[in-house]
């Protein structure tokens, strides 16, 4: 018996509205950006950067993941992202997320450095059909709030993802989140939206449009050519966490180089006070800033932005942000 749709009020977000989410970014979407972000910008729904789920029982997650993990996160809905192989460890690392404080539960089924593992995890997945099909009802079974798939078009073929809908809704998944590459593109080419457009056609499901927003007029094209019910924002939002709210007040210019100049340095002095408080050291601290700064591609930067990666410390770190002009 299919379980989609048994309980359509477990979506994170109001019925109607257009949620706007921040993406789960390994080693970048962390406590203290999710905070600066929620506190300035404020996601309709939030990320943890994903968890990896281990085959040994006694230590599913690790330590500072189970920190990591609550129904929200300053008022804003906290999606608690898994990523990792085997039915059983997954399974019981949702029940364990759930017991301590997860209401929001996601399977990566899409990083694309998973297939680089020993165990075929995140998109690598997508070459396990056969997993997929027994592992999405065990999931659906015991997580008790929402339950969504965040997932590529397919391993090596776009299509793939026509073929698994109708597992995804039969499994009960509640919303999905779809980047139109493949596991194997990794992030080379352009996503391809229009595929987007015909997995909403082809589904029931909510989806949400992910991969390649870096504006406001290009989100709001996004939803109106694809249907989609809201967009994730990944590298676009780490660059210009602006774009949020770009957004939601369509009548808002997109902002001109000085404008962006000063949210730029006073996005960077937030982060770097946020991130002494988060991580131990003023080592970490900068290798912390300088791998957000891979994010940031906006090429009126790149020249400030390479001194910055090469930076010896801190204080050099927050000289170079003043400059940004």
């Amino acid at each position: 018996m299919s379980l989609a749709h048994a309980e359509p009020n477990r979506l994170p977000w109001k019925e109607g509205s257009c949620p706007l989410m921040l993406a789960p970014m390994q080693g970048v979407t962390n406590r203290a950006l999710r905070s600066l972000l929620i506190e300035t910008v404020r996601p309709d729904l939030v990320f943890t950067e994903f968890m990896r789920v281990s085959g040994v029982s006694r230590k599913r997650l690790r330590k500072s993941d189970l920190r990591d993990i609550a129904a929200e996160q300053g008022g804003v809905p906290l999606v608690v992202q898994l990523v990792g192989y085997g039915v059983q460890p997954l399974v019981s690392a949702a029940l364990l997320a759930q017991e301590r404080g997860a209401v929001h539960i996601n399977l990566n089924v899409g990083c694309p450095f998973g297939r680089m593992t020993t165990s075929p995890t995140g998109g690598a997945l997508l070459q396990h059909p056969e997993t997929l099909r027994e592992l999405l009802p065990e999931l659906r079974r015991v997580i008790q709030g929402s339950f969504s798939v965040k997932i590529r078009a397919g391993y090596d073929d776009p299509r793939q993802i026509l073929g698994l809908l109708p597992l995804l809704e039969g499994s009960g998944v509640d919303f999905l989140v779809l980047h139109p590459r493949t596991v194997v593109q990794q992030y080379q080419g352009e996503a391809d939206h229009g595929l987007t457009s015909e997995v909403v056609r082809a589904t029931s499901l909510p989806v949400i449009a992910n991969g390649d927003i870096r504006t406001a007029a290009g989100g709001h094209r996004l939803l109106q050519q694809t249907g989609a019910v809201g967009l994730m924002l990944g590298r676009g939002a780490i660059a210009d966490p602006t774009l949020f709210q770009r957004l939601r007040n369509p009548d808002q210019p997109e902002p001109d180089k000085s404008e962006r100049s000063r949210a730029l340095r006073r996005y960077l002095h937030a982060l770097i006070e946020g991130y002494a408080e988060l991580f131990c050291g003023e080592k970490q601290v900068l290798d912390k800033l300088k791998k957000t700064l891979l994010w940031m591609d906006d090429p009126e930067w790149q020249p400030i932005f390479r001194k910055m990666k090469k930076a010896r410390g801190l204080e050099q770190f927050r000289q170079l942000v003043d400059e940004l002009v």
